[in-house]
């Protein structure tokens, strides 16, 4: 996993540095019928704005009719619907000069999976395509052409820009971001989302330097690879807008690590190597791509102090706009503050986990033990399996612990807990040799845990589920023992009063 980071932040770097010859130094616009070359995307037209940007309204497959701000007249005649909603998609850095192929991708989705919509791809590679410094310089620049294309529309065809829904990735995000700023009078843009914004050069300027939730009616991000190597995140830390997404804590990505090299070369061919080291910083764009295939699977995030606290389970709460989905089928609820949300996901699509608070607490044994719990949960859809339970530190008489259990599958209403503590190797080994000299001691000296309440949340259902001993004989677990737990008699009621409550 460094290794990937390393490489990906070294590149970074070889372009920051090359740029600095230049930096502060405004570019040229290039030549206006320079083509750029596409990898897996539309062919790139001759017709660019006056900052570089080349429009283009995908039709069908990868067919696509170039937009000419001045001249929108003949927009009817590529089958754009001024009734319809319409949705600009930007990328970012470019390399080698050519169309990613998540762009077609991101776009044929949407064209399928929406009904009447317009999808437009913004193709700024003449710029893109340049170190790192300039193609972030030039990010105001393009930012004007997509807000005079808002503004066309908005004079020649009564447009509402309220309508429109940017999308931008990397780079991308933040040229959605000025375009927003750009534009001037009482209507905003209706959504602008941003796809791991990019970091360097964008990381603690203020609002009008970078995207910001002041540019659009509603901004949500969403930020995969902000880990930081050499002072370097690929993608910005900070909050940017109404609803900031952190994917597995946003620092890097399941599924991205040097060893998943051999499936992506399976995938990509050549390009695989490419493709693992720009993996987490793209799995924003996959992600979004999700919600959009998969309607059925759509992921919940849930607000957070930060990542650590989410690890600990204490965060799955949808009170009050306390949880919100990931994706295109975002709820767009404002709010006074910015929200941060957490979730945990697969690492490959569907993305989608199912997450779970346990809670469990400790009433009576031995002070300063580290238990290894295995638990196992039965629902009325799936059972668990097997989950281990790591203590980040030695348990503590009368004290309640909770922890974060995430799944790749619905368990339904959960019905039944079987618990195990396998105790620690010290434990065991004092207790074997216990019995071999006093092998008589029976169950009276054996180390015992002495449970108390014990509870299951299911995040996507806000259900919480109390779990009782099925004995009589308190909640007393031996070690090495599988003891099985049952839903509290009281529980059903409890959840009876709670929906009619809410």
């Amino acid at each position: 996993m460094s290794v990937v980071k390393l490489l990906c932040c070294l590149l970074l770097t070889y372009h920051l540095c090359e740029g600095k010859k230049i930096k502060g130094s405004r570019a040229a616009p290039p030549d206006a019928r320079q083509r750029g070359r596409t990898r897996g995307g539309p062919d790139v037209g001759p017709d660019l704005g006056p900052g570089g940007t080349a429009f283009r309204l995908l039709l069908d497959g990868e067919d696509t009719c170039t937009l000419d701000p001045p001249r929108l007249h003949a927009l009817a005649s590529c089958g754009f619907n001024a009734s319809n909603p319409l949705i600009i998609i930007t990328h970012g850095w470019s390399v080698d000069g050519m169309m990613e192929s998540w762009v077609l991708r991101l776009a044929t989705a949407l064209k399928k999976n929406l009904a009447g919509v317009n999808v437009v791809i913004a193709d700024w590679l003449s710029l893109a395509h340049q170190h790192y410094p300039i193609a972030a310089q030039s990010t105001r620049t393009v930012g004007q052409d997509v807000a005079q294309l808002l503004r066309a529309l908005q004079k020649q065809l009564q447009y509402p820009v309220r309508k429109a829904h940017l999308v931008g990735y990397s780079l991308g995000a933040h040229i959605c971001g000025f375009a927003g700023s750009f534009l001037e009078g009482p209507e905003k843009i209706g959504r602008i989302t941003g796809l791991d914004p990019a970091g360097p050069l964008f990381e603690g300027m203020s609002a009008t330097d970078r995207l910001s939730p002041d540019d659009a009616e509603f901004v949500d991000a969403i930020h995969t690879f902000t880990h930081e190597r050499m002072g370097l995140s690929v993608g910005i830390k900070q909050a940017v807008a109404h609803y900031d997404f952190y994917p597995n804590g946003g620092d890097f990505q399941p599924g991205c690590d040097l060893q998943n090299i051999y499936e992506h070369i399976a995938q990509y061919g050549l390009l695989g190597f490419e493709q693992t080291v720009k993996c987490a910083h793209e799995r924003s764009v996959h992600l979004f791509i999700d919600s959009l295939l998969n309607r059925d699977k759509q992921i919940m995030a849930f607000r957070c102090r930060d990542n650590s606290a989410f690890d600990k389970g204490v965060c799955l709460d949808c009170h009050k706009n306390r949880c919100n989905t990931l994706g295109y089928n975002i709820n767009r609820v404002r709010t006074g503050t910015g929200q941060k949300l957490y979730l945990k996901t697969r690492p490959r699509m569907p993305y989608k986990l199912f997450h779970y608070q346990f809670r469990i607490q400790f009433i009576n044994q031995t002070e300063g033990m580290e238990p290894s719990l295995t638990i196992s949960l039965t629902g009325t859809k799936e059972e668990s399996g097997d989950l281990r339970i790591t203590f980040p530190e030695k348990i503590s008489i009368n004290k309640t612990y909770t922890f974060l259990i995430t799944l790749d599958k619905d368990l339904g209403e959960l019905m039944l807990l079987k618990f195990q503590w396998e105790g620690s190797a010290l434990w065991r080994n004092v207790w074997t040799r216990v019995q071999t000299i006093i092998p008589w001691g029976g169950r009276k000296g054996k180390p015992q845990l002495t449970v108390g309440r014990i509870s299951v949340k299911a995040g996507e259902t806000q259900e919480r589920t109390s779990f009782c001993a099925m004995e009589n004989d308190v909640q007393r677990v031996d070690m090495s023992e599988d003891k099985v737990f049952v839903r509290c008699k009281d529980n059903t009621a409890r959840q009876h009063r709670r929906k009619h409550r809410g």
